[in-house]
Formats: C-alpha cells, sequence, structure tokens
C-alpha cells in the first residue's frame, strides 16, 4: 500500500519504474502468496504498455531470467525497444523457439535486426529453427556470433548457407571451422575457402585423417578430399560423394586417387553415383572376377579410360590383401597399393601428371615400410 499511494502522490516516470524494479524482484523472490502472484502479473501487463520507455526497461532488467514470467510479457518486452528487448531476448527462458524465430523474421530496419539477432545468437542455447532464421537473414557479424556459441544448433543444410553466404568471409571462417561438429560435406567446402592456418584445424578436428597434411602443403583440393573422405560413415560418404558429383568435382583422378590411398569405399560409392546405380550394385561389378564387370562400370561412369590399368592394379592388390587376412594398417595398406601402382607405372602407360607422381611417391617416403601383407 506504501508503494500505492507513493504512485499516487508522486506519479511520475521514475515513482513508476523505482515501483516496476521493486515489484519484479519480490516476483523473482517468491516473496508473494498465489493470489499476490496473480496480481502482480496483471500489473505487469500495465506495465509493459505505460508509455515510459524506463519503465519498461526496468521490468525487462528485473524479469529477464525468470522462468515465471508469463509468456504474454515476455513477448511484449522481447518485441519492444532495443533497450527492453535485449536483456529478454539474449536469456529468458520464457520464450520458445518459434517466439525467437517469429521476431528475427519480422524485423525491417537491418540496424534493428543486427541487433535483435545478435543477442538471441548468444543465448545459452539455440535451437536449429532459430539459428536458420539467423542465417537466412542475419548480418554476418550476427552469423559470426551465432557460430561462436557452442549451444547454438546448427544442423547441416544451415551450414551449407553459411558456406553460401559467407564462405570468403575470414570473420566467419574461424569461428566455422572452430565449431565442435562439422558434417563433412560442409568440411569438404570449406577446404578451398579458407587460409591454410584453419584448414590444418579443420583436417586435424573434424574426425579427417591425419595423413592428410602432405596433402594440404601441396594445396590440392582433390587431395585433401581424399584424406577428409576417411573414417567418415556410410552414409557421410555417401553425401560427400553426391556433393561433388554435382559441383563436377568427382574426377577421374580424384576417384584414382582414393582408391590408390585404400580408400576403397569412396571408390565404390563414386563409381556407383557416377553410374546412376545403387552402390551394392557398382560394388558387384567393380569386384567381378572376370575384370569385365569393372571395365563396364568404369565406361559407364565415363571415367579416363587411361586410368583403368592403374584401378585394376589397385584392385589386385586389395583382392590380395584381403585374402591374406593379416594385421590392419591402414598406412602400410596404403603404402603397398601405392607401390604396387607406381612399379607398374610405365608398363601399364598410365598417363600421371608430375604433380600426381610426385604426390603419389611422396606419401611412399612418408609411410611406414610395407615388411608384410595387410589389408
Amino acid at each position: 500500500m506504501d508503494d500505492v499511494n507513493r504512485l499516487t502522490q508522486d506519479p511520475s516516470p521514475a515513482t513508476r519504474a523505482g515501483t516496476a524494479a521493486k515489484l519484479a524482484q519480490q516476483f523473482n523472490a517468491s516473496a508473494f502468496s498465489p493470489a499476490e502472484m496473480k496480481l502482480a502479473e496483471e500489473i505487469f501487463r500495465v506495465m509493459v504498455r505505460d508509455a515510459e520507455v524506463r519503465v519498461r526497461e526496468a521490468l525487462s532488467a528485473n524479469l529477464k531470467h525468470n522462468p515465471l514470467l508469463p509468456h504474454d510479457v515476455a513477448v511484449s518486452l522481447a518485441k519492444d525497444v532495443e533497450s527492453v528487448a535485449l536483456p529478454v531476448l539474449s536469456v529468458s527462458e520464457v520464450l520458445t523457439a518459434d517466439d525467437l524465430v517469429q521476431i528475427v523474421k519480422s524485423q525491417g530496419s537491418p540496424d534493428r535486426l543486427d541487433a535483435i539477432a545478435g543477442a538471441i545468437a548468444g543465448r545459452k542455447q539455440v535451437d536449429a529453427s532459430v539459428s536458420a532464421a539467423i542465417v537466412d537473414t542475419g548480418s554476418e557479424a550476427a552469423v559470426v556470433k551465432l557460430l561462436g556459441n557452442p549451444g547454438a544448433d546448427l544442423n547441416e543444410p544451415t551450414l551449407h548457407k553459411v558456406v553460401d553466404k559467407f564462405g570468403d568471409s575470414a570473420a566467419i571462417q574461424d569461428p566455422l571451422v572452430h565449431r565442435n561438429v562439422l558434417p563433412v560435406t560442409v568440411a569438404e567446402r570449406l577446404l578451398t575457402h579458407v587460409a591454410e592456418h584453419l584448414r590444418a584445424h579443420l583436417l586435424s578436428n573434424h574426425k579427417i585423417s591425419p595423413d592428410v597434411a602432405l596433402d594440404i602443403i601441396l594445396q590440392s583440393r582433390e587431395r585433401a578430399t581424399v584424406g577428409l573422405a576417411m573414417g567418415v560413415s556410410e552414409a557421410g560418404l555417401a553425401a560427400l560423394v553426391i556433393q561433388l558429383k554435382d559441383n563436377r568435382r568427382l574426377t577421374g583422378s580424384l576417384v584414382l586417387r582414393a582408391l590408390c590411398m585404400g580408400n576403397l569405399r569412396f571408390f565404390e560409392h563414386a563409381v556407383a553415383v557416377l553410374i546412376g546405380i545403387p552402390v551394392a550394385n557398382a560394388r558387384v561389378l567393380i569386384h567381378d572376377p572376370g575384370r569385365l564387370g569393372l571395365e563396364n562400370a568404369w565406361s559407364k561412369a565415363n571415367l579416363p579410360p587411361s586410368y583403368l590399368p592403374a584401378v585394376q592394379a589397385a584392385l589386385d592388390v586389395v583382392a590380395q590383401t584381403g585374402l591374406d587376412g593379416l594385421d590392419a594398417d591402414p598406412e602400410r595398406y596404403s603404402r603397398r597399393i601405392i607401390e604396387r601402382v607406381l612399379t607398374q607405372y610405365e608398363s601399364l602407360g598410365v598417363e600421371f601428371t608430375d604433380d600426381d607422381l610426385e604426390y603419389l611417391l611422396a606419401k611412399v617416403g612418408q609411410m611406414p615400410p610395407a615388411s608384410r601383407v595387410v589389408h
């Protein structure tokens, strides 16, 4: 009643703001009975319509962390002027993902959108739908903040959109590369965008084989892609191969290079996608003992005929080492395949470029001796 009397005697903005702050603090402290809580909520509904900004600011600043804040009051504050909206948008758990998406999409002014999206991007948890809305409509600065937030959920399509819109931005590249998890299709696209120090981080921190270091030194996208595909799941590998084909990067040299590095699964998926058949059918053709299946598959995939002898030599090593059934050291396995191809280089008539030979020879040099047959 003292507060009511004070408001009656002095209804100035300062008094109203002080009363709003006091009421909000007592609300936070759960100092009210259930009946008083309902009354306080009704008072908040009146105060969010107060013409004086400082009154609404007092509510926002003091109620932003309270999970018991009525949803309609939280939404009203979130849609207010920036000084009122930003505190609530930054932390309030009362606001739903749908609320946040609608707020992001409804901003007309670029400056206000930048402030609003930036506040939401820094929340402790950001739903995937909210992240997508920020990437769709937000500025580079807001997306940088979003990418740097480990609590932000960014799905694969949203990450691709980030690369589409901001892939050449150094400010975007750093937090994007340093995300805890990146789909292999996104990582592959980033290989040619990012600076060398970020590329090294990309390869070493996103389930990319460390033996791709030479590939990075040589700065070849195809060589890096082979390393990127090592250890990827079947679904991830299928998505990567389709992406490479759609972007006309699933070349004969890449397919051969992958097989020479012992990545048989990538080879099989690549042939399947290029022909347009299921990978199980491609495997039957590739591993046909009579070799006609492989020749037909290679021809239907429209891959360079000059590479076929090297492919056959590499597949021979795969078959031989698989039957021996000894240990499964992938580096020794790769070395054996490469040595077989290099040994038969002249007799096979395969027209490797100087870079191809340099790459294969250097890769052999960095691998441990193939002292025994492995698979």
